[in-house]
């Protein structure tokens, strides 16, 4: 029988029922992989990340409720929290083995700002019914490694968009990126839906800001972005450009302490 330390941060947020929840849970050893899926489809929350001291680091690993995934930036940003406020209170940075590499995260006056490899994009042939399955028309769709980005006229059509889950979850790439100028004080604006990994519409991305901060870079020559990615929740992102890696930086609150026996 285990008893294991769980926590629920909101990340990316403020206040509270802000940004994108995570679970954060600590580990002495990592579980087998049916078992850490299935704790992360209990949790039920787009990602649970699982902690594994190190030395002076931690390996890091994360699980949607049904696959686990190489890179997750909210997640991160939650367990950064976690060990700083909660299992190491007073340190000021630390860095987490993950699939992605080492990811350095520093503590700052309001929050966190974590060290991210950049995920560039390229100009592709729109997929077939991408429109019809956003019920918007792209100004240009890119492409990285794991998503589709479609580009939209402005930050209204991407706000109001009411996509056909079933149609992207159909698609060849695990989940669409969608983007537009920024309004109000936003750089640009963004959502993501990823139905294939188990996420129909993820509250705020890291990821996919790995992918938006070198794109809207060279969009819009300069390498600092105040960011909104417009889910329901919503979430605020400062975006950066640092010697070709992402620095995305945000908030966190704490909801939920407690222990998981399993």
């Amino acid at each position: 029988m285990h008893r294991i330390p769980i926590y629920q941060v909101d990340a990316f947020a403020s206040r509270l029922f802000a940004g994108n929840p995570a679970a954060v849970m600590l580990l002495d050893r990592f579980l087998g992989d049916s078992l850490l899926r299935d704790i992360a489809a209990e949790n039920n929350l787009a990602e649970t990340a699982f902690l594994v001291p190190d030395g002076e680091r931690y390996r890091l690993r994360w699980f949607t409720p049904t696959t686990e995934v190489p890179l997750c930036g909210h997640a991160t940003l939650a367990s950064a929290a976690v060990v700083m406020e909660r299992l190491e209170p007073g340190r000021t940075e630390v860095i987490f083995e993950s699939a992605s590499g080492p990811l350095a995260v520093r503590r700052t006056q309001t929050g966190y700002v974590m060290n991210f490899p950049s995920r560039p994009s390229a100009p592709t042939r729109p997929p077939p019914n991408l429109a019809e399955a956003l019920g918007a028309v792209p100004v240009e769709v890119l492409t990285d490694t794991f998503n589709y980005i479609a580009v939209l006229k402005d930050a209204q059509t991407v706000r109001a968009l009411s996509p056909d889950i079933a149609a992207i979850a159909r698609m060849d790439r695990v989940g669409v990126v969608v983007t537009a100028p920024g309004d109000a004080s936003y750089d640009f604006v963004s959502r993501y839906f990823a139905p294939a990994k188990g996420i129909p519409e993820d509250p705020v991305t890291g990821g996919a800001h790995c992918a938006l901060t070198p794109y809207w870079a060279a969009r819009l020559n300069k390498t600092a972005f105040f960011a909104f990615q417009a889910s329901r929740r919503g979430g605020e992102l400062v975006c950066r450009l640092v010697d070709g890696r992402v620095e995305l930086e945000g908030a966190c609150v704490f909801y939920l302490e407690g222990k998981v026996t399993i």
